[in-house]
């Protein structure tokens, strides 16, 4: 073995934050010390934090450090998504590698990072978590997993990485925002955490973030709130009782991925319909059940809005050739209905074909049994939706719902508050409710829903069993 290599393993091999200084020229933050040492004496660490604290810099770190200082070692690195692991993530390692001290000692390549002369036994790799399988197979006495976003990690995944874990010296290191309220990474900080070292980083102690990012979160979500203890503090969720869709679903459905959309010929359109002032009107293009990026627009009049949701059905007709049906569903409430109108006359003179829909949020629901009216029957229904692409996401199976990754429509869909009424049936805030108690009204969400309206969609047994709406 090299001498340089055996230098390094008699050096570092108990104290990650001298090697992070003396190789990487990285000088940790108070936080990052301690998770650096509590990982060299312990198998499992398990950190939460807020944004920006600086946690992908610590994984880098410590994906260098075991790989230099372990002899044969093998470290996984893995992330829910492609673009987290390789884009964040990996690139992060890259970044410190390219000024480190040992970047002469290593081979580089997309997926791998490997010892010179050791290619087949003394490695680094990036595998994304969206399969069990991805996790198994891998044994050896030097071992590490580091989890990124580890709250996005279905339980499945986890559970994999966790009944490898069976070498020597076997480690794992899970960082994340801590969006969710069950699974491996929040059982760490409650139920399992004799088992694990744990951390709470909030970004109001960290040197390193934004100070600018911190008041716009407050401005727009306020402190207290459920976005402003996950994102800024490194706290999980409440999970407000009187918030009829939870954050915890609503934000799992960014994450999830509907793949097979040129099996479903229909292209829906959800349009809620704003006229002038602070309010948009926003326009959800939906293929099966994936919701594409949200269009919004201010002060625009019937004409304008009009044409923008042609404009929109063109763009998608023209992208997606398999589309050959086309259905719009307009709040019909209000301004909505000139929309209305003004649509099937442009439909008819140029014989377009094209469905119009008119939604009516206060007119009878389909279940009267259970929903005050067809508003609170649409967002009842989207939170079953959501509810159970959680639960399969949580499982391993099949995704339900695919939402666009928009702040704005996760903090209207999780803060549209509910009460029952004298006959026991859930109803919703007023819109002019919400937008007095947040400062907006739930534009983009509502659009979504729309985008999902069959019948109000109240029939779920469309959805059941994964098939595909519409």
């Amino acid at each position: 073995m090299d001498k340089s290599l055996i230098t390094l393993l008699d050096t570092y091999w108990d104290n990650p934050v001298w090697f992070a200084e003396d190789m990487m020229n990285f000088h940790a933050d108070k936080w990052q010390s301690e998770v650096l040492m509590a990982l060299a004496q312990s198998p499992k660490v398990s950190v939460r934090s807020g944004q920006g604290v600086g946690k992908t810099g610590l994984e880098s770190i410590v994906v260098t450090w075991y790989l230099c200082t372990r002899p044969f070692p093998k470290v996984i690195a893995t992330a829910p998504t492609r673009q987290q692991l390789y884009d964040v993530l990996w690139a992060e390692i890259s970044k410190w590698l390219a000024s480190s001290k040992i970047e002469n000692l290593l081979e580089w390549t997309k997926t791998k990072i490997y010892m010179k002369g050791y290619s087949e036994r003394w490695w680094a790799t990036a595998k994304t978590a969206t399969r069990p399988e991805n996790m198994q197979g891998f044994h050896e006495d030097y071992m590490l997993f580091v989890v990124d976003e580890a709250s996005g990690v279905a339980d499945p995944i986890m559970e994999a990485i966790l009944g490898t874990l069976t070498g020597y010296e076997n480690k794992l290191l899970m960082c994340g925002n801590p969006t969710r309220t069950s699974g491996t990474f929040y059982d760490s900080h409650n139920r399992d955490r004799d088992l694990y070292k744990t951390f709470k980083v909030s970004s109001l102690e960290s040197p390193r973030t934004s100070k600018d990012n911190i008041e716009m979160l407050k401005r727009k979500y306020h402190e207290g709130s459920d976005v402003w203890r996950v994102r800024v503090e490194g706290e999980f969720p409440k999970g407000e009782s009187d918030s009829l869709i939870s954050l915890e679903y609503a934000e799992t459905a960014t994450i999830t991925k509907i793949n097979n959309i040129h099996n479903n010929f229909t292209l829906h359109i959800g349009a809620d319909i704003a006229r002038f002032g602070n309010d948009e009107s926003v326009i959800a293009p939906r293929i099966g059940n994936k919701v594409f990026d949200l269009l919004t627009y201010t002060k625009k009049d019937t004409m304008e809005t009009t044409g923008n949701i042609l404009r929109a059905t063109d763009k998608f007709k023209n992208e997606y050739k398999h589309i050959n049906k086309v259905k719009i569903r307009v709040d019909d409430d209000g301004l909505g209905g000139g929309v209305t109108d003004r649509l099937r006359e442009v439909i008819r003179q140029e014989g377009l074909g094209y469905e119009v829909m008119p939604i009516k949020n206060g007119s009878k629901a389909n279940d009267e049994e259970h929903y005050s009216d067809k508003s609170a029957e649409m967002w009842g229904n989207m939170r079953d939706i959501l509810e159970e692409n959680f639960t399969n996401f949580v499982q391993g199976k099949e995704s339900t719902i695919e939402l666009p990754n928009n702040d704005k429509l996760i903090k209207q869909l999780s803060n549209r508050k509910f009460r029952i009424d004298s006959k026991g049936r859930i109803d919703l805030e007023k819109k002019e409710e919400m937008k007095k108690r947040i400062g907006e009204s739930p534009d983009l969400a509502d659009a979504v829903i729309y985008s999902f309206a069959e019948n109000g969609i109240s029939d779920l047994s469309l959805l059941k069993g994964g098939r595909i709406w519409g």
